[in-house]
């Protein structure tokens, strides 16, 4: 067998599976959920291991809307607690993870005889506002506002709010707090598929049986046991949960209803946007947006009922496209878009805890986006929740998991510990994400917007970053926020396995880049960089392009007509 270095960092990241006692917790599933429950369960003093059946962030994770929110709507619906919570945990975020998770202003543009009404939607703002103890709310009449953001429509405007809330890059969140719980002691290791549980004579739920698909050729399996099993698979949470029950599709009460949104990437010459729209759809009223991300400018979120899921990819369709291109062009309506400006799509699933059951009555807007852990025969199975809350779902998990395993009481309450000591004398810190200044000399040779930026997305591993660049590497990849030293790090450092992994989630140069950053001028550099890294040869490049351009024309590109 060629030992090529991606052969020996593969081996290297399977070691842990030789283990001979059993582990504390088996967490299935590598979106943040995942990881964020790895974070708070590691630092408890708990031997964990989690595992991915895709890679890191490939389902939900890495096609949210990228937003980090305290949800007005919750409001709206007198649901104070959850936008309580929700806003704590951004203002959290923004403080700690500056540069992943960076402030952005929103505006809801208001037209006569138009719902909502300023007076409505700025009362809900000063509550906002109050509940985060921050203020961010501004009001602009119709001439102050266009005067320095005329590109909306002008008919019957009356004036806009503004309004504070956050954005990230969802997937390096995940990697950022993967991170954080692997330097605690953490094991991570993706496509790594849980095929089976593993159950004991009392049909108590002690392990699963995995199976390594990171090759189609060389496929091994492993069985690993665990005081407690955690799958915080999303969408895909029923699975397991049958398996755990012994039940059927046929006998078992799903309560997961997968709930699709999309989204459209263009470029900011076409629509150029300083901060984020909120509007409602011409057609049926449901809010949607409009805003900058990544250099270039995003057009979502849809939200309608999806099927059962598989293990394939989920894109967009053409009845979706239509309807964003419609809800943006209504609002800033001297743009004229068509499906021609669109560089890239996305689609994620969301894991909506149904209130109805299979009753499909209830919009899925209408259902709410509360989490909910389950306890079945040993296994802890959460879904639902927001990304901006996951925090609070890890701590939610790890009460539910003292049914299973001794943990210390108060190192579960909601974060607030006051130097309490728990398992091997680590003292629990309610931080998510560790601060540590940069060393490297490199790092003072930056432009600002770096200086402030990757900080945010490598933490304590950004000097093992730039030590690793080579001289030409701190160069931005054409017009993108990213420098090709992030690619070699990645593919020597993050467990890439093929080259969507590259471009789709530990960079997302395949969504802002025209096809899918398949274009020579940068392609023949990832080639080198993949050749240099993980010692692919000219076959293997051949073989991942040609894998990676059908996954993005039928998933991330336009619908096949």
């Amino acid at each position: 067998m060629n030992q090529t270095k991606q052969y020996q960092q593969r081996q290297q990241a399977l070691a842990p599976l030789s283990r001979s006692e059993p582990w504390d917790m088996l967490i299935i599933g590598g979106g943040i959920t995942g990881a964020g429950i790895a974070r708070e369960a590691v630092r408890r003093g708990l031997a964990v291991l989690l595992i991915e059946q895709k890679d890191f962030a490939w389902g939900t994770s890495s096609r949210s809307s990228k937003m980090v929110h305290g949800g007005l709507r919750y409001i709206a619906s007198g649901d104070f607690k959850t936008t309580l919570l929700s806003v704590r945990e951004r203002e959290r975020m923004l403080n700690e993870a500056g540069g992943l998770v960076n402030e952005m202003h929103y505006v809801m543009p208001h037209y006569k005889g138009k719902f909502p009404p300023p007076w409505i939607f700025n009362s809900l703002l000063r509550i906002y506002d109050k509940l985060a103890g921050q203020r961010y709310f501004k009001y602009f009449k119709k001439d102050a506002f266009s005067s320095f953001d005329p590109g909306i429509k002008q008919d019957n405007f009356l004036g806009a709010s503004q309004f504070s809330d956050a954005v990230t890059d969802d997937s390096r969140l995940v990697m950022r707090v993967l991170e954080e719980a692997i330097h605690e002691g953490a094991c991570a290791i993706n496509y790594l598929k849980a095929e089976s549980l593993i159950t004991d004579d009392q049909g108590l739920v002690v392990g699963a049986n995995l199976a390594d698909t990171s090759s189609q050729n060389n496929s091994h399996t492993y069985e690993v046991h665990a005081k407690v099993v955690v799958s915080a698979t999303g969408a895909w949470a029923d699975n397991l949960r049958m398996q755990a029950t012994n039940q059927t599709e046929q006998t078992f009460h799903k309560q997961i209803r997968p709930s699709r949104g999309s989204h459209l990437v263009v470029s900011q010459e076409r629509l150029p946007i300083k901060q984020a729209y909120t509007l409602l759809h011409p057609v049926d009223k449901r809010a949607f947006f409009v805003f900058p991300w990544e250099t270039r400018s995003v057009i979502g979120t849809t939200d309608l009922d999806h099927p059962a899921l598989g293990d394939e990819e989920v894109g967009i369709t053409s009845a979706e496209l239509d309807y964003l291109l419609t809800g943006a062009n209504d609002l800033f309506d001297s743009a004229h878009l068509t499906k021609e400006d669109v560089i890239s799509t996305w689609a994620g699933v969301r894991p909506l805890i149904s209130e109805g059951g299979d009753d499909k009555r209830v919009s899925p807007s209408k259902e709410k986006r509360d989490h909910s852990v389950w306890l079945d025969n040993n296994l802890v199975t959460v879904s639902g929740g927001k990304l901006t809350t996951f925090r609070l779902i890890a701590l939610d998990v790890l009460k539910v998991c003292q049914k299973v395993i001794a943990l210390d009481q108060a190192a579960v309450e909601d974060g607030k510990v006051n130097n309490d000591k728990v398992n091997n004398d680590k003292v629990v810190n309610d931080k998510v994400f560790s601060k540590q200044a940069p060393t490297s000399a490199k790092f003072a040779t930056l432009p600002q917007s770096l200086q402030e930026r990757l900080p945010g997305f490598y933490g304590r591993q950004l000097d093992t970053l730039l030590e690793l660049a080579h001289e030409d590497d701190l160069a931005y990849v054409t017009d993108s926020n990213t420098i090709w030293a992030e690619i070699r790090f990645a593919a020597r450092h993050e467990q890439v396995i093929h080259l969507d992994d590259l471009l789709l989630r530990r960079t997302r140069l395949g969504l802002i880049l025209t096809n899918g950053a398949m274009i020579p001028s940068v392609s023949d550099r990832f080639k080198q960089i993949c050749q240099q890294e993980l010692g692919w040869d000219e076959q293997k490049w051949q073989q991942e392009v040609l894998r990676y351009k059908d996954i993005w024309q039928r998933y991330y590109h336009l619908p096949a007509a």
